[in-house]
């Protein structure tokens, strides 16, 4: 992944194409695809007619919730 350019105090969002955000959700990005079409992944930001990215911090932030969510499975 590219290193940022400006100071780490820029609030500028960082964007990731969808396949930074499957390799980070450890998900395929058909699997993205279809999660976005049920609105249960974040909003994608269409780029150009065939390019979208998705904010780094908003897919950061839907990966904690979902760990924090999950139940311990009791042996």
């Amino acid at each position: 992944m590219a290193q940022s350019m400006t100071a780490d105090n820029d609030n500028t969002p960082i964007l990731i194409s969808i396949k930074e955000a499957a390799k980070l959700t450890s998900m395929s990005r058909p699997l993205i695809n279809i999660l976005r079409i049920e609105g249960d992944f974040p909003r994608a930001v269409q780029l150009s007619e065939r390019r979208i990215a998705f904010v780094r911090t908003e897919v950061m932030d839907w990966i904690k919730r979902h760990v924090a969510a999950r139940t311990e499975v009791v042996a």
